[in-house]
């Protein structure tokens, strides 16, 4: 097919809205609204829609705001396909003078949160005229992020204009969900799942395959090892009296570390065992879902942080005679080049794929750097034609800026890469090609980034969500966490929805009586 042709026919495509987006589209007319709805779904599309309808209804500007500049770029080019007003990009990058220019000369402007939050404090630009305001992946309004104070600054400058907030998933806690809303005004929220009655007649049949993988003896070995010392240090933080439970979470014991920081009169002693503990943590989490090379990697970074004479607990560690004998029978591991069973199983899976189908795709996404590296070595190895893609920030000396990024998913989108390797980087908004299968190294305990990873398959045709599973390690825990996450929040959301429905209910009733008894 002609390239003209076909690009027109993916921009009339995009154009054209769904039963579900029709009905979201028409919520965020009326009010300020959250949509929640899985990746790949066209949450951006309605946004569009939105700052067209404001634009000609009620003039004046439209700002959409995403969290990184390779997504900002993405939405304005996607934007300036389907739709010709003015449009422009606003980065940190460009002069102060011309940044002012470019926001009063154009209609709708596409930006991170840092740069529009920095222009508002110095007087550059004011949100007085912008009628409609988009904020990309809204689960990021809490607390200190820039999100919270343009919106703040927004509703304060111009009662009459519109917010809308985008995500795949608001948060897991019922605090987190109402902090949002709160922070951006949120009178409606429209939440979608892909069992919703209004979508699934779009969708094609997600397979979720769950794989459970043995870990062998000298794996369980090395765990029973960090387990003896990790044991050693848990005692030593009880007898302290600052925690009772014998088994805590990374969870539990990152929040106890909050706690003793903020102390006036800081426990020291303790603070360098939980220290301590949390870093056998993060080892034991390596060994049972990643692999030897990223264990060998992190043990060998603590070496050499100890040099650091400030990183007490670090030292601590290093001078324990078991925790020497663990790095050298990990060092023999890596030596040995022993392999987690998940790799393997992996290349299997792939190689069965690929000889069925050879234009066959599928993302690999895993929780570490170093991992990603080691499974590209792997696959590679045994012909696997795969690629990596993670963040720019450079560690090991490696990371890819944003032009690298770009050629990669434009490399997989054509049909030049099978197998793309990713990091947390390609789970958030990226607009990376639909894929046959989406492969979880490993299950994760957060039902955003689960819900954003699964939404890379089975949309326009029949995909697989394919999840590796250590048995009796951490992935057990999180497979489960994840899961009951994911269908709390959706619980919770609806009871929300339902809340602030009788508000607006109350709210209508009350003008209406104010009205009568004018």
């Amino acid at each position: 097919m002609n390239l003209k042709i076909f690009k027109l026919k993916l921009i009339l495509f995009l154009m054209e809205l769904r039963k579900y987006q029709e009905n979201i589209l028409k919520s965020a007319k009326e009010k300020n609204t959250l949509v929640v709805l899985p990746t790949g779904l066209g949450k951006t599309l309605i946004a569009f829609y939105l700052i067209d309808y404001r634009l000609k209804f009620f003039g004046g500007k439209a700002l959409f705001l995403a969290p990184t500049k390779p997504l900002v770029y993405q939405h304005q080019t996607n934007f300036s396909k389907i739709f010709k007003y003015p449009s422009a990009i606003l980065t940190g990058n460009i002069k102060k003078e011309k940044r002012k220019e470019i926001w009063e000369n154009s209609k709708v402007i596409f930006a991170t949160p840092q740069t529009i939050a920095n222009d508002i404090k110095r007087g550059i630009i004011s949100l007085e005229k912008v009628s409609c305001l988009v904020f990309d992946e809204a689960h990021r309004c809490l607390k200190n992020y820039d999100y919270v104070f343009i919106a703040k600054n927004f509703n304060e400058k111009n009662s009459k204009g519109r917010i809308l907030g985008l995500t795949a998933s608001p948060g897991e806690t019922k605090e987190k969900i109402m902090e949002i809303c709160k922070n951006l005004n949120i009178e409606k929220i429209e939440i979608r799942t892909r069992e919703s009655r209004d979508v699934k007649p779009y969708l094609k049949r997600a397979k979720i395959k769950l794989i459970k993988i043995k870990l062998d003896e000298e794996f369980l070995l090395v765990r029973e090892m960090i387990n003896k010392i990790y044991k050693e240090y848990l005692a030593k933080l009880m007898d302290t009296g600052f925690l009772i439970n014998k088994n805590p979470s990374k969870k539990e014991l990152v929040e106890l570390n909050k706690r003793l920081m903020n102390l006036k009169d800081k426990p020291f002693s303790a603070l360098i065992n939980l220290a301590i503990l949390l870093k056998l943590q993060h080892a034991i989490e390596l060994l049972e879902t990643q692999s030897i090379k990223a264990l060998y990697l992190y043990l060998k970074d603590l070496y050499e942080r100890a040099r650091d004479k400030k990183n007490r607990a670090t030292r601590e560690l290093i001078k324990n005679f078991e925790f020497e004998r663990i790095f050298l029978k990990v060092l023999e591991l890596h030596n040995k080049k022993k392999e987690h069973p998940k790799l393997e199983k992996l290349k299997e899976i792939l190689e069965n794929k690929l000889k069925n189908k050879k234009e066959f795709k599928a993302i690999v996404f895993t929780q570490h750097r170093d991992n990603v590296l080691k499974i590209k070595e792997y696959l590679s190895a045994y012909g696997i034609n795969c690629e990596v893609f993670i963040g720019q920030a450079k560690k090991r000396n490696f990371g890819l800026n944003q032009k690298r990024q770009k050629e990669i998913l434009d490399e997989f989108r054509y049909g030049f890469i099978n197998v793309l390797i990713s990091t947390s980087v390609g789970e958030e908004g990226l607009d990376i090609p639909e894929v046959d299968a989406v492969i979880f190294y490993e299950p994760i305990p957060s039902a955003i980034r689960k819900i954003q990873r699964a939404g890379r398959t089975a949309r326009t045709r029949e995909g697989e969500i394919i999840i590796l599973f250590a048995e009796k390690t951490r992935d057990e825990a999180y497979y489960w966490v994840s899961w009951r996450k994911e269908k709390k929040m959706h619980s919770i959301v609806e009871k929300m929805n339902k809340e602030l429905s009788k508000k607006d209910e109350k709210i209508i009733k009350l003008d209406k009586f104010i009205k009568e008894n004018e």
